[in-house]
């Protein structure tokens, strides 16, 4: 395994960094809840709810099917979302069917990254992901890394990242199938309660559940740099 030719200095600062990051992101946090509660942003998501909901019940096949389908993008391209969707699925569907159509959306983008990484490799690869973020994993995830450690590579990084990686190592794909659907499921739960929290105006359970996603997720990605080494 190679190692990065960091400089000593900085390897001693890297939890620091990772401090200022988390308290960055809850700086982040704070201020996306004082603008969710605000009259402007309410006005526009009644808005929203009101013209995507009607058109969502009328044809209810489709408006599943588009929802699963952006799910599925968002996870394998990093500058693509579906998370403003999630409000009016909710709203549309109910928090128990908009976990499955997103859990099930993650695992068919997982899925495709795979498929898209070892039929058509590299170059193909590198249109669609940072080289810099497939680099660095690239050559500390192999087909033979365990279970425990593709698990928290997939908790800890962006979702787009950990199927082009696994794919171009030739990780075995029932395995991987496995590793998304652990993975993918409680940010799909978290999602959908930070949308229901968001519908509801209950700001405080906002910011509480976005701080334990951002804990969390500081937390895997310290325990994955521990696993593979500075």
């Amino acid at each position: 395994m190679r190692r990065s030719a960091m400089p000593p200095s900085r390897q001693v600062n890297l939890p620091s960094l990772e401090w200022k990051r988390v308290l960055l992101l809850l700086l982040l946090l704070g201020g996306m809840v004082l603008f969710a509660s605000s009259d402007t942003f309410q006005s526009a998501l009644a808005w929203l709810l009101a013209k995507a909901g009607p058109v969502i019940e009328a044809h209810p096949f489709w408006g599943a099917a588009l929802f699963l389908l952006l799910s599925a993008f968002s996870a394998m391209l990093a500058f693509f979302s579906s998370a403003v969707l999630v409000p009016v699925a909710i709203h549309t569907w109910g928090e128990a069917v908009c976990v499955l159509l997103l859990w099930c959306g993650w695992m068919l983008g997982g899925a495709g990254a795979y498929v898209i990484a070892r039929s058509w490799g590299r170059p193909v690869v590198r249109r669609l992901v940072s080289g810099e973020l497939l680099g660095r994993y690239e050559e500390r995830i192999s087909r033979h890394s365990s279970f425990g450690l593709v698990l928290l590579f997939q908790l800890a990084v962006p979702s787009e990242i950990p199927g082009y990686v696994l794919g171009l190592a030739r990780y075995g794909l029932r395995k991987y199938l496995r590793v998304l659907a652990l993975a993918e499921l409680p940010y799909a739960v978290g999602t959908v309660y930070l949308g229901s929290s968001l519908l509801e105006q209950r700001s405080l359970v906002l910011l509480a559940l976005g701080a334990l996603g951002i804990f969390f997720s500081a937390w895997a990605l310290r325990a994955l740099r521990k696993r593979l080494g500075p």
